[in-house]
């Protein structure tokens, strides 16, 4: 087991409090997420400020970067967005209908089936999901820098196996 280097945290307080004030209880799942949930507080600050240069929601990005992964010509059928970003179908044609308005997606009938539509990433919503990602990634090592390269990857394959028993 890896000795605790990093000296006391916010949750090691809390836990302590937990065990004193109910020690027939085991508190040590808290030891883990709380510090999780905790570290997504943070990540979703970082976010929100990589997003704000460019003007974007949190939920405006998931739906541009799921288009721009989705590679050339960055087109998704509204289902697909709907599997990628876990949302409802009535919150992605909003969604989508916001962006249309903001020029940063197009939508269009797919020239197989006239009753589909494809939405496609344009430029402008190109260039801003690449400007956010470069600011996101750069806010994201940010948090990571009190891990090494081998502590991040162990900490990766940890939380992946936690993460496949809920998504596999």
């Amino acid at each position: 087991m890896p000795r605790d280097t990093a000296g006391p945290d916010d949750v090691d307080g809390v836990v302590a409090a937990w065990r004193r004030e109910r020690p027939d209880l085991d508190v040590a799942p808290l030891e883990v997420l709380s510090r999780v949930s905790r570290l997504a507080r943070h990540l979703d600050i970082a976010r929100r400020r990589a997003f704000a240069e460019g003007g974007l929601e949190p939920w405006e990005f998931d739906v541009l970067s799921a288009l721009r992964r989705s590679g050339p010509p960055y087109q998704l059928t509204p289902g697909d967005l709907v599997r990628q970003t876990l949302v409802t179908s009535g919150t992605m044609t909003n969604r989508i209908d916001g962006l249309v308005r903001r020029g940063l997606v197009s939508r269009q009938a797919a020239p197989s089936d006239r009753r589909a539509v494809n939405v496609t990433l344009t430029d402008d919503g190109r260039r801003l999901v690449d400007d956010a990602m470069a600011e996101l990634l750069e806010g994201e090592r940010t948090l990571l820098t009190g891990l090494d390269a081998e502590e991040q990857g162990a900490l990766a394959a940890s939380l992946k196996r936690l993460l496949v028993g809920f998504e596999g």
